[in-house]
């Protein structure tokens, strides 16, 4: 929370990164195969603290080794959003340090 009493900024890409591990939850993946190389948030609306929040996560766009995640935050019943995020992540292999092809399981939720 800032002075203002709003939620600070920088803790909406937090809320983001929460959505997105439960989105991928449903992967059952043991290790996450993706880098987040790319985060856009536009403010709509101020978040006051406490607030009750629903986010919304869906894959928007898949490419060969890239895909990315819409997402938006409503809060207390609202139908409108208070933010709206595109989170673009590459797929990764961790071991050898490389770009992969975007997983199936991933293009399934799509």
């Amino acid at each position: 929370m800032d002075e203002m009493g709003h939620v600070n900024n920088a803790v909406y890409l937090s809320y983001y990164e929460s959505a997105r591990i439960d989105l991928f939850n449903k992967c059952n993946f043991t290790k996450i195969p993706f880098i987040m190389v790319s985060a856009k948030i536009d403010y709509i609306k101020q978040i006051q603290h406490p607030s009750s929040l629903v986010i919304a996560s869906r894959i928007e766009k898949i490419g060969k080794t890239s895909f990315d995640i819409k997402s938006a935050i409503f809060k207390d019943d609202e139908k409108d959003y208070s933010s709206i995020a595109t989170i673009t992540c590459v797929s990764f292999d961790y071991r050898n340090q490389i770009k992969i092809t975007v997983p199936d399981s991933i293009k399934k939720l799509i």
